[in-house]
């Protein structure tokens, strides 16, 4: 009987393979029938190039087709996975400092040091690390030719704040073996590096025969704020009083420093004075809960008030980050439905706190869900996930600092006095920058400047000399070449190339250069690097060149891997799911998490004059003298995008 339906199954699909392209006959071999349809459906809105102009209730549907299949066939483990129940829920009811015991089922899931996961299998480039050379691939594609930023919709707050979201997730552990890379002939002349030498990522066997090795997250995975709390125990006992549940903070409200002058936080490697500001407003945050917590509940102790403001914090940093930063970043109506849907559900905000949590994940949101969702592979992040993440042209040369003493202008505009190169606001100059600064004179600043564009020839020519540091904040002797080192990075841990990380994401690869860009300077260059192989084309290459959509400030290639792995961050944690309570966050907790929508409910908390008097945007993540939305009275469902 099951050879008689299969055979039927087979006949009835045997026509409409011919309708795919042969790129994916073998990834749809191996789909149910169910999911086979559904792939009909992507495939068909994809070859049309529509997705993004459809109405916004069919793009949403659209989404959710896609981000189905990629949670059936892009999440892979990397690593042993442990069997049965391993702990009690109930025994951590609160985030662990190391990031354990998230997942009952496998103690080690999204802790500090597990293993990077993946979204398409590994493929080896070991014989093609420096086919093209990442020098040349950097110098002739992605150093700045000249300043592009990405107009009103992106500010250098934006900019700051994926850096701070960066150190909340991701960081390869290091091997002790040292590689040079030396600059060709070619281009020697161009490079502000003739070489540099930096560490390999560290290839740990995982002992499963499907990925033999793998690469180890030194951070916690989990959104659980670690770049303030840290990412261990020594970690978190340097950042805490241990009176009240607060964290060290200075006087003027910025970071605290230790007894040799270096600045006391969860995370303190590589940072610069943006997302030293950041980390200061949000253990700000966290000291602010404990307060209102302490006053509601007088009988909590140090270590409860620590706990449910971690908790706290963290959830509205997530929050924060799902339905104001991505919101700006992807600027269309259909993603604002869609990262409202994420959070809150297809019922809405009013429905959802009016009912509570009704229905799945489609009509209440991940957040407040029964139970946690893994699809059946462990919580991680992956290694294609750092690499779309690779964002450091949103970096300008300069930080343009306003005069915040001067009545502000049309549309809260303030004028400009100095400009400060990013240089000097980078590592220990820039803490020490941040400080004569000052907190308010920062953000405003920093809120009134757009930040660069995600496009080719804009990666930062400063970063092309740059003085890494140590996990503990220490500067390195040797400086690197970041924009070639990200070229490497990517082959080092065999992260497909351009065109087979679509194929393997389920999108349409390019077949010539034209079919990437417009730009026929561009063209050229690519040509010069790659020839007309367009299978070698790198990743960061490829996405920087792509043409957007219309409102993304990042290719549709790097969205694909955001669609699925924002979804998970959410679904997967119970501290989202099952555990977003008022038993675990406190009553009080939960209403301050659900009450804040914004970056600028936070500002408002602790400098409630700044965004009255200096911000005239509706998020404080676009730049601050743009001019408010409109009301749209069409609801959002119903709405068609603009073209």
């Amino acid at each position: 009987m099951s050879f008689i339906m299969s055979s039927l199954r087979n006949l009835f699909l045997s026509p409409l393979r011919s309708f795919i392209q042969k790129d994916f006959h073998d990834a749809f071999d191996r789909m149910t029938l169910l999911d086979k349809l559904l792939f009909m459906m992507v495939h068909f809105v994809d070859k049309l190039i529509l997705w993004h102009r459809l109405p916004v209730f069919l793009g949403l549907a659209y989404l959710a087709a896609r981000r189905h299949l990629h949670q059936e066939y892009n999440l892979i483990n990397v690593g042993r996975t442990p069997t049965g129940v391993r702990s009690n829920p109930e025994d951590y009811p609160y985030r662990t400092a190391d990031g354990k015991y998230n997942d009952p089922f496998n103690e080690g899931a999204g802790s500090q040091f597990s293993f990077f996961g993946r979204n398409v299998m590994p493929v080896d480039q070991h014989d093609k690390l420096k086919k093209p050379d990442p020098m040349v691939v950097a110098t002739k594609l992605l150093a700045r030719k000249k300043f592009m930023d990405t107009g009103k919709q992106f500010n250098m707050i934006a900019a700051s704040w994926i850096q701070f979201m960066i150190h909340d997730w991701i960081d390869h552990l290091e091997d002790t073996h040292q590689i040079e890379l030396r600059a060709p002939e070619e281009v020697a002349s161009e490079c502000p590096l003739k070489s540099f030498k930096f560490y390999k990522s560290k290839k740990t066997p995982t002992g499963f025969y499907e990925i033999k090795a793998g690469y180890l997250n030194r951070r916690t995975p989990w959104w659980d704020g670690s770049a303030i709390y840290g990412s261990n125990t020594e970690a978190l006992k340097k950042v805490r009083t241990f009176e009240d549940g607060k964290l060290k903070l200075s006087a003027d409200g910025l970071l605290e420093q230790d007894e040799n002058g270096n600045i006391i936080s969860g995370d303190v490697r590589n940072p610069w004075a943006g997302l030293l500001a950041l980390q200061a407003l949000f253990i700000q945050e966290h000291n602010l809960v404990c307060d209102t917590l302490k006053k509601e509940y007088p009988k909590l102790e140090d270590e409860d008030l620590y706990r449910h403001a971690r908790l706290v914090t963290s959830a509205v940093i997530a929050k924060v980050h799902t339905i104001d930063w991505t919101v700006e970043l992807l600027k269309t109506d259909t993603l604002l439905a869609g990262m409202r849907a994420n959070w809150y559900g297809l019922l809405g905000k009013k429905f959802k706190d009016t009912f509570g949590h009704v229905g799945g994940s489609s009509l209440g949101g991940f957040v407040g869900m029964k139970k946690p969702e893994n699809h059946g592979v462990p919580y991680s992040l992956t290694e294609e996930f750092v690499s779309v993440y690779r964002m450091h042209q949103l970096l300008p040369d300069t930080l343009q600092l306003r005069n915040i003493d001067a009545t502000p202008g049309p549309n809260k505009s303030i004028p400009l006095t100095n400009e400060i190169p990013m240089e000097d606001l980078i590592g220990g100059k820039g803490e020490e920058n941040l400080s004569r600064i000052g907190f308010t004179k920062q953000m405003v600043s920093m809120g009134h400047q757009a930040c660069g564009a995600l496009e080719l020839m804009n990666y930062p020519i400063w970063m092309r000399d740059l003085i890494p540091q140590d996990v503990d904040g220490n500067d390195r002797p040797d400086h690197i070449d970041l924009a070639a080192l990200e070229i490497y990075r990517d082959r080092e841990r065999s992260v497909a190339r351009y065109n087979e990380f679509r194929r393997r994401m389920l999108q349409i690869p390019i077949s010539k250069w034209e079919d990437l860009t417009d730009d026929e300077e561009a063209i050229k260059m690519l040509r010069e690097v790659y020839g007309d192989d367009v299978e070698e084309l790198d990743l960061l290459v490829g996405m920087s060149a792509e043409k957007k959509i219309k409102g993304f400030a990042i290719s549709e290639t790097a969205f694909f891997i955001f669609l699925i792995m924002a979804s998970r961050r959410l679904e997967a944690d119970k501290f989202f799911t099952s555990n977003y309570n008022e038993e675990t966050y406190t009553k009080k907790g939960l209403e301050w998490v659900n009450t804040t929508e914004s970056l600028k409910d936070v500002l408002d908390r602790h400098y409630p004059e700044m965004t009255g008097k200096w911000m005239n945007s509706n998020s404080a993540f676009s730049v601050w003298d743009s001019s408010p939305e409109p009301h749209n009275p069409i609801p959002i469902y119903f709405r068609v995008p603009q073209q």
